[in-house]
């Protein structure tokens, strides 16, 4: 993760942009009941190393961008809310090595988060139970901004 003006720009485009164009596009073809789920990351709210400000910039703006659009979609019965994982066991971002080592000593509880851990909560989102969330930034993070 590095702070360049090229960083900067590809971080914007991942992280903002694109769930921008993605959602214009996906209303188009709601109807009441809809339900919109992004995924951020709980470094919005936490970023303990060096090197990942431009990372916790966009996510921490796209916590803003669900509040915005949950009352510009709140209308149509639209929601739309942001999941924000901590570390979770990926290809991409293992739970072995010195990295991840390094993040267990952080976390309330100590160990990484399960790709089926963050589905059900993403799931909860989707159903019915969860018509009444819109706008928010959920974490689901071991502890890890607490």
């Amino acid at each position: 993760m590095g702070n360049t003006t090229e960083d900067f720009d590809r971080m914007m485009a991942v992280n903002l942009r694109a769930v921008f164009v993605a959602t214009q596009a996906a209303v188009k073809h709601m109807k009441t009941g809809g339900r919109i789920i992004t995924i951020g990351s709980c470094n919005a709210d936490r970023m303990p190393f060096v090197g990942g400000s431009v990372y916790a910039m966009g996510k921490a703006a796209l916590v803003g961008l669900v509040k915005g659009l949950a009352r510009d979609l709140g209308e149509r019965g639209i929601t739309i809310n942001n999941v924000q994982p901590g570390p979770t066991d990926t290809d991409l971002n293992p739970a072995t090595g010195e990295f991840a080592d390094m993040l267990r000593k952080l976390m309330a509880v100590p160990r990484y988060g399960s790709v089926d851990e963050i589905a059900a909560f993403v799931a909860y989102l989707a159903g019915p139970e969860a018509g009444f969330v819109t706008g928010a930034s959920l974490t689901i993070d071991g502890g890890f901004t607490a």
